[in-house]
């Protein structure tokens, strides 16, 4: 019996599967590049070697890699900065370092980063893509700065009021939106040709047969547009270069990573190893590095249209990227007939895609802390830069995780005769001491306490000090000993944890200074 991977079934699959992704990806390819500020020959380049390179390494067997939209805003940022040669640099480095964390198996720690932040990063790109390319909808140039996108959008919109050019090229954009977003509704067996191909097509075709007055793409050839060069490696000693390498590390790992943790849930075959996944993603990325290419990373759009076509092995994403080669080099000519403005409108289309439209409300319902770190990264990313955005994001995340982790219930009960019971439960940290101190120093000064601690998972140095002190204090002005209940002591306190409780370590203090101690 012939092996499933051989057999012609199998085969008929893939080629299939390969033509469809093919046609999801040119333009994809094209426009991410136009958007980046870099020539549309090298998007294509990137997709090639994600298919060629990329897919004939171990990893995930069914996602798709290439020019991501998610890596828009960064690319024409670093292209402004250090040029076309300095994109290079980074994006070589930054896939090395991809390559090395993969030997060290720390893949799979990138899927520890909080999806808040993630999802924060993608929105704030998302809402920078699609402002920026309404710029280009209307045949204006965008500003460069996050907030200048924004603030320009009254003086673009007296343009479009003022001038019949700009009106025909937002029109041309529009028609390309709609027919995308009309395509989407269509049933099932009449989409197997991707609505941003025919919108493109159509587009392409309106402007030609109109003679409209809108402005095209410009190119060169696959070969004068790739550059191969081994870095600049001067460039590693300024900050900003640093910056840029750690921001398209962290970011191209992270989504490649989490877009294969989904496509896993898309199919049945075998699973993903993370590890030999952010190798193959980091070998891509050297190699689009040295030929002065964009950068790539696992795009979720074309690997679930791989999954969808009804690919069966890994040859679907080879096979698109001999594909997007043989395009590349037969009929490049092609590329020149498409409207900027139908580009720009299928990126609008994939940046609003970005935006956790739909999962936004669930998640401020259910965790409203994930949902303020969201907005906050995606905020700051707005204001500032991706980089700056993205550690902010952490930052929070950390925090927000810390001080839930930190908490801690203090209980006070008063019979009105007797000491006055107080427990503590949770974790005793620094970030809730004031919390403790403050129902603590609420006790009449003139009565016994007794304190159980036996619900205390863990106290840190700041909280054992402080409740040191605290008992200290009240048996000098009450006079009278503050009984501390172990974790043995209490109903609560499992014995087989009474040595990894703070209890004991509290006790054991107030015992050295002669306090009574007991149940």
């Amino acid at each position: 019996m012939p092996s499933p991977i051989l057999s012609w079934r199998t085969m008929g699959a893939d080629l299939s599967a390969s033509v469809v992704v093919f046609l999801v990806a040119l333009p994809l390819c094209v426009g991410i590049a136009v958007a980046s500020g870099v020539p549309a020959e090298l998007g294509l380049v990137t997709g090639i070697v994600g298919g060629l390179v990329v897919g004939c390494l171990p990893g995930s067997s069914m996602q798709v890699s290439g020019p991501a939209a998610g890596l828009t805003v960064l690319v024409a940022d670093a292209v402004s900065r250090h040029g076309l040669g300095g994109l290079g640099t980074v994006v070589l480095v930054a896939g090395l370092i991809q390559v090395i964390l993969g030997f060290l198996r720390l893949g799979r720690w990138f899927r520890a980063i909080s999806v808040a932040v993630v999802q924060g990063m993608l929105a704030g790109i998302g809402l920078l893509l699609v402002v920026g390319q309404l710029y280009v909808l209307s045949g204006r140039e965008a500003p460069r700065s996050g907030v200048g996108k924004f603030t320009g959008l009254p003086a673009l919109w007296s343009d479009i009021l003022g001038s019949a050019t700009v009106r025909t090229s937002l029109a041309v954009g529009v028609v390309t939106l709609l027919v995308m977003l009309s395509w989407d509704r269509l049933p099932d067996r009449l989409r197997k040709v991707p609505g941003a191909l025919v919108a493109v097509m159509v587009a392409a075709a309106t402007a030609g047969v109109l003679r409209l007055p809108v402005a095209t793409i410009t190119v060169e050839g696959l070969l004068p547009a790739v550059q191969p060069s081994l870095g600049h490696w001067t460039m590693l000693t300024e900050l900003s270069v640093l910056a840029s390498v750690a921001t398209f590390t962290l970011i191209a790992s992270a989504e490649s990573l989490f877009s294969a943790a989904a496509v896993d849930r898309l199919h049945h075959g075998p699973r993903t190893d993370f590890d030999k996944e952010l190798v193959a993603q980091g070998a891509g990325n050297a190699v689009c590095g040295m030929l002065g290419a964009l950068p790539m990373t696992a795009v979720i759009v074309r690997s679930s249209a791989n999954v969808r076509a009804g690919a069966r092995t890994k040859a679907s994403r080879v096979l698109h990227g001999v594909w997007l080669l043989l395009f590349a080099a037969a009929a490049p000519g092609l590329i020149e007939l498409i409207p900027l403005p139908a580009l720009a409108a299928v990126l609008i289309h994939a940046g609003t895609k970005l935006l956790p439209v739909r999962s936004m409300p669930e998640l401020w319902r259910g965790h409203r802390g994930e949902a303020l770190v969201l907005l906050a990264t995606a905020l700051v990313i707005l204001l500032t830069d991706l980089f700056v955005g993205v550690l902010v994001g952490l930052g929070l995340a950390i925090v927000k995780t810390a001080w839930e982790t930190s908490h801690v219930r203090v209980a006070v009960a008063d019979g009105g005769t007797g000491p006055i019971d107080v427990t503590l439960t949770g974790n005793a940290t620094f970030l809730r001491l004031p919390t403790i101190l403050t129902a603590l120093n609420a006790l009449p000064t003139s009565r016994p306490v007794h304190l159980d601690l036996g619900g205390l998972r863990h106290v840190d140095l700041a909280c054992r000090a402080a409740l040191t002190t605290w008992i200290e204090t009240h048996n000098r002005s009450a006079g009278v000993l503050v009984r501390v209940a172990a974790a043995d002591g209490t109903p609560d306190g499992p014995p087989d944890h009474r040595d990894s409780t703070g209890a004991g370590v509290v006790e054991a203090l107030v015992r050295a200074r002669g306090a009574e101690t007991g149940p």
